[in-house]
């Protein structure tokens, strides 16, 4: 089990967890960012600098948002193993469920 981006983070990206992720796993989504699975390292870095508290290692995400694991799953279904965000850039796209979200930031 790896960290998993939740809710507080939809319409927010804040970015602080980018800066702080030592292996460059966390990546950018249209409405949110998310934390390759198989890139992450589990250091918990990015954990306690989100401002918004959206970041929790996968046994400790609230029940209430665990569709944000499989939409963290489904986000990089399509990208397999890119080495890195910052190599590839935003991917101004987002899975279905967070697509779907009412916005919650102007």
């Amino acid at each position: 089990m790896t960290y998993v981006i939740a809710q507080p983070c939809v319409d927010v990206l804040d970015k602080s967890c980018i800066d702080e992720c030592p292996v460059d796993c966390i990546y950018e989504g249209a409405r949110m960012l998310y934390i390759h699975p198989d890139e992450c390292v589990d250091c918990g870095a990015c954990e306690p600098v989100c401002p918004v508290e959206a970041i929790y290692y996968g046994d400790d995400l609230p029940q209430e948002w665990n569709d944000f694991a499989e939409a963290s799953a489904e986000f990089f279904d399509g990208l397999g193993l890119p080495g890195g965000a910052s190599a590839l850039g935003k991917v101004d796209n987002d899975p279905p469920f967070v697509a779907a979200l009412k916005k919650t930031a102007s």
